[in-house]
């Protein structure tokens, strides 16, 4: 579900690349409109297999299937690493046009910092600003898709001529009902807290970007840091909750070697080192900086939580990961 969810975003930004390529088709390579293209066909033909064969432990033309799995995981990881490195890009050209005079940009883009052929030519139209602007917003899809790809087709490539002891594994079946209480509650609360991050993420980024007023920018910064020392608390509370819950538990840890839960964990972990990182470069920036105002307070706040939030969270979803069915 996660998979078609972030291909048909991706198809989307196919769709905006190709658009916003085709208004330059006289001062662009023909390569330019080809790739998002082929991208695409790529995206459904993968999307398509993944989804019926991701449970599949092939048997037959062993080295072949390997060989071919390695080469599509290699390929999404490709993929992953040219969308970050055009988003980087784009972001640093943004951030360079802002800051220079358009003589001193263009100057340098002619002597060897242009990304591509493209920032030479000119984007004057109306539907080719909201092409641009529409496949750069996409961006973040597309390399998910990437690695949500490149995580399924690992787990295909260790699957490969496994044999699975289907006795020692039970299956069990959930039943979801909607308007059962604790599903309910828990529910609301998501989409409650889902909507409310929205709203005050587009109040912070139209009061940071567009107010030149210091007083609406600190504002704008002081509710974005209580709401999400507010939404941190609450999720390390409820980590916290569920590790105790799981210690009243009766059932045994699960041992068996599982390839998807070993990606989940080192996945997991992986993640979140770049969130430890960032939280610790702030946390070090904070203490050295001057003068420590109110601002500074709530962002030293949120980011020894951050720490802890990720730290307990890590905990409770291993922890879950290792637990028999009922």
């Amino acid at each position: 579900g996660g998979l078609i969810l972030f291909a048909i975003f991706s198809l989307v930004m196919d769709v905006f690349k190709i658009g916003y390529y085709s208004s330059f088709y006289s001062c662009l390579s023909a390569i330019k409109i080809i790739y998002p293209i082929v991208q695409a066909i790529f995206v459904v033909v993968q999307t398509y297999f993944l989804w019926v064969s991701a449970k599949d432990c092939i048997h037959v033309h062993l080295n072949v299937t390997r060989c071919g799995l390695m080469l599509t995981l290699t390929t999404n990881l490709a993929v992953w690493m040219s969308a970050v490195t055009d988003e980087s890009v784009h972001k640093a050209h943004s951030k360079l046009k802002k800051n220079m005079t358009e003589e001193i940009f263009r100057w340098l883009l002619k002597v060897g910092m242009r990304s591509s052929s493209v920032e030479e030519c000119n984007c004057n139209s109306q539907i080719c600003q909201i092409f641009k602007n529409g496949y750069f917003w996409l961006y973040p899809f597309n390399i998910e898709y990437s690695l949500f790809a490149s995580a399924m087709v690992y787990v295909m490539w260790k699957n490969v001529g496994r044999f699975i002891d289907h006795h020692s594994h039970h299956i069990q079946r959930l039943k979801f009902r909607l308007f059962r209480r604790t599903f309910f509650v828990g529910i609301m609360l998501g989409l409650i807290i889902l909507v409310s991050g929205l709203g005050v993420l587009i109040l912070y980024e139209v009061q940071v970007n567009s107010s030149a007023e210091s007083s609406k920018k600190s504002q704008a910064l002081t509710m974005y840091y209580i709401f999400n020392i507010v939404c941190l608390s609450l999720m390390s509370l409820v980590c916290i909750g569920g590790s105790v819950i799981y210690r009243f538990d009766k059932r045994d840890m699960d041992r068996h070697k599982n390839p998807t839960r070993t990606l989940d964990v080192a996945l997991l972990m992986g993640a979140a080192l770049g969130q430890y990182a960032i939280s610790y470069y702030s946390i070090v920036a904070i203490v050295a900086s001057t003068p420590r105002d109110t601002i500074s307070a709530l962002n030293l706040t949120y980011a020894l939580l951050m720490i802890a939030q990720h730290t307990f969270q890590n905990v409770f979803i291993i922890e879950g990961l290792h637990r028999q069915p009922p």
